[in-house]
């Protein structure tokens, strides 16, 4: 079988948004690569990392890849995603180079392109990713193991916006604590709460495809009877509330439904948010306190942010 391997040359800003309109034209996932990452320099005390070439990545900015089968409506799939893309705008993200490019690939190069960005990585005190064709044995006792095929879900759950909200589950969730994931993607955040011992989990997506590749990690990680996906739009399906309320998606995205998020979530209850530019961090918080809550923690990873919030009684 052929696939369209579809590149995107755009803005750090804009990664996240350019990754989730690649997503929904039928990419199954994306490669992210970053002009930054081979100069960063990573903390090793949540694990190995392993040698970067510069060669690999641009010379500015970011490089978002998907792989598309070749059929009669991929000329017309390349052109809306240009479009959406150029659409951004309006939002305020700057995107970059906006270049995009096609390139026919074989079944078996796009299968060796995925395993070639995705390793074994330690997020966290307790979380460690693995893709599911690698073999990893725990380190420690309670090392919590996170099993992700990127050929399957949105993401590979080692972005900074994921492993921060990862990192804020770890320190937030109680054993008991019930748990909304908005925007869930690859369901890699209601994994992780199930697995801290959360009692239910409502992974939401507007997105079939994510609905269907949640459900997939979510079986493979075995939690399917703590975590329950569902199609929805936001918190509009909502109806119980949440001990914590988590959502790693846009920032303007956040504002739209903040509102929503304190109307459900109890006394002392959590929202955790992330997918925020450094940029819009003030914006975001500022939007969070006019809506009553209090912003009890903020974290910065790279260029992006993640907001821990909390509703206190009135």
């Amino acid at each position: 079988m052929k696939w369209s391997e579809i590149s995107i040359h755009t803005s750090h800003e804009a990664t996240e948004a350019v990754a989730n309109i690649l997503h929904e034209a039928g990419a199954s996932g994306v490669i992210i690569e970053d002009s930054e990452e081979p100069d960063r320099i990573h903390e090793d005390r949540f694990g190995e990392i392993y040698e970067l070439k510069k060669e690999d990545f641009p010379m500015e900015g970011v490089i978002v890849k998907a792989y598309l089968p070749v059929n009669s409506f991929l000329i017309e799939t390349v052109k809306e995603i240009g479009e959406s893309v150029n659409e951004l705008a309006e939002y305020g993200l700057d995107v970059g180079l906006n270049q995009v490019q096609t390139n026919e690939v074989d079944e078996e190069d796009w299968a060796t392109a995925w395993k070639k960005y995705y390793h074994p990585v330690k997020i966290s005190g307790r979380f460690t990713i693995v893709p599911t064709w690698e073999t990893y044995e725990p380190v420690d006792s309670d090392e919590l193991i996170i099993e992700l095929d990127p050929g399957m879900a949105f993401g590979t759950g080692t972005h900074p916006t994921t492993v921060m909200c990862l990192q804020a589950l770890e320190k937030y969730v109680k054993r008991g604590d019930s748990v909304i994931d908005v925007g869930t993607g690859s369901g890699v955040l209601s994994i992780g709460a199930a697995l801290l011992g959360a009692s239910k989990v409502q992974a939401l997506d507007l997105d079939e495809v994510a609905v269907q590749a949640a459900k997939e990690n979510i079986a493979l990680n075995k939690v399917e009877n703590v975590v329950d996906v569902t199609h929805g739009n936001l918190l509009d399906s909502i109806k119980e509330p949440a001990s914590i309320i988590v959502a790693n998606i846009l920032a303007e995205v956040i504002m739209t439904f903040s509102e929503d998020a304190y109307s459900i979530l109890p006394q002392d209850g959590l929202f955790i948010v992330s997918g925020i530019i450094a940029q819009k961090r003030d914006l975001v918080k500022e939007d969070l306190q006019s809506k009553g809550f209090e912003i009890i923690e903020s974290v910065l990873m790279e260029e992006w942010v993640a907001i821990v919030a909390v509703k206190r009684g009135v």
